[in-house]
């Protein structure tokens, strides 16, 4: 079954907490502090791999979280950072939050989005330490990783897309001129999913063709799926457009081109081939329009394969070498850091003591006693540590 959305929730690791540690050495009583800091948590990456077609991977498996950094130690000793996660998905993929924004849009093999950041690593405690405070017995606790709620939308990526009604043979045209074997029957609807196909010249050159389920009159109002499969074209640079020939083939031209304008995203601009298939029933059909973007029309028999290489030839010769899209004044870059909206900023901070913790910040009695027990619990706390508040000592439960 072919996937092209999906939804996650990511969350980076935690940052590792920092140590409270003190030299302890033969001949050297007072040592001083030697608490390391904790490493940082890992993130969550995205990258877009040109061997994916669809999103099924993420069926199953939704909730996907990055490693903790590990705490700090004595020694000085740095916490390791905690592990990444690189999550594969097709190229084309565009990722949305959970307010419905485009956050990040992965067209080009290789791209990547850090959707989920790692928290950072707490300090130890030498690093607490000054001339007034020589040997400090606090440190800080890791910080709250990034977490988001994703929707991913895949759009594929293609050189030509086939579009028509249903039954108007698109299928078999692309089991023709491609290395794709889509199902192909006498019924409408047979292609209820996107197919890719791979078009192969003489010299080498080759193209990829996708195949889109037939649409309906009111596609670009949602009719039979007709957004999501009106959006696999978006990225295509040229539309074959397949029209049975037995039927009034300018009528449905205007029909479908109709949809093309209503949905938008410059559908209605896009350079078309009029193909009309089923040339064995219809020997001599008549297309009688005149459009700027019709570059060509062919006529053709899937069954028979009649006109087929001058199609292929047609591909390689019309379809733009631009994308349909202006490029943008600078380079996509290949890493693009996608930073989820923050959440509040908590108004106190989290410290480990060697009795238990300590919290520190302004207006404490303003804060929600369940925001603050839920950032000690996440801190470590266990019921009867001891722990400070401002002036006040209390036990955790």
């Amino acid at each position: 079954m072919f996937h092209d959305r999906a939804h996650i929730h990511v969350l980076g690791g935690r940052g590792g907490d920092g140590a409270i540690s003190f030299r302890r050495e033969k001949y050297v009583p007072k040592g001083g502090p030697d608490g390391g800091d904790g490493g940082k948590g890992g993130d969550v990456v995205l990258v877009a791999d040109p061997d994916l077609r669809d999103l099924s991977a993420f069926a199953v498996r939704q909730r996907y979280e990055a490693g903790r950094g590990r705490h700090g130690q004595g020694a000085n000793r740095t916490g390791a950072d905690g592990e990444s996660i690189r999550l594969r998905i097709p190229v084309g993929t565009q990722v949305f939050d959970a307010e419905g924004r485009l956050v990040a849009d992965l067209a080009h093999a290789g791209a990547e989005a850090i959707v989920a950041r790692g928290g950072i690593g707490g300090i130890g405690n030498r690093r607490f330490a000054s001339a007034i405070r020589q040997a400090p017995r606090t440190a800080e606790v890791g910080q709250p990783a990034e977490e988001a709620e994703l929707e991913l939308r895949l759009k594929l990526v293609a050189d030509a897309a086939l579009l028509g009604f249903p039954n108007a043979g698109k299928s078999s045209l692309l089991r023709r001129i491609s290395n794709a074997k889509p199902k192909v029957a006498e019924y409408p609807f047979t292609t209820v999913a996107p197919v890719l196909g791979t078009v192969e010249a003489p010299d080498g050159r080759q193209l990829t063709v996708a195949d889109v389920p037939g649409l309906l009159e009111g596609a670009s109002r949602g009719v039979g799926l007709g957004h999501e499969f009106l959006a696999h074209l978006e990225r295509a640079r040229l539309l074959l457009h397949v029209i049975d020939a037995t039927a009034d083939a300018v009528e449905r031209f205007r029909a479908i081109d109709r949809e093309l304008g209503e949905y938008g995203a410059g559908l209605a601009d896009r350079p078309q081939i009029v193909v009309l298939n089923k040339l064995d029933l219809e020997p001599e059909p008549a297309f009688a329009v005149q459009d700027e973007r019709v570059l060509a029309v062919l006529r053709v028999s899937a069954l028979t394969g009649a006109g087929i290489a001058e199609l292929r030839r047609a591909l390689f010769t019309l379809i733009p070498t631009s994308p349909p899209v202006p490029e943008p004044a600078e380079e996509l870059a290949d890493y693009v850091v996608y930073r989820p909206r923050p959440a509040r900023r908590r108004p106190f901070r989290v410290f480990r003591t060697e009795r238990g913790y300590r919290v520190t910040g302004r207006d404490l009695g303003r804060v929600p006693e369940q925001e603050l027990r839920a950032a000690l619990r996440a801190a470590g706390a266990k019921p009867g540590d001891e722990v400070v508040v401002g002036d006040e000592t209390r036990d955790f439960a």
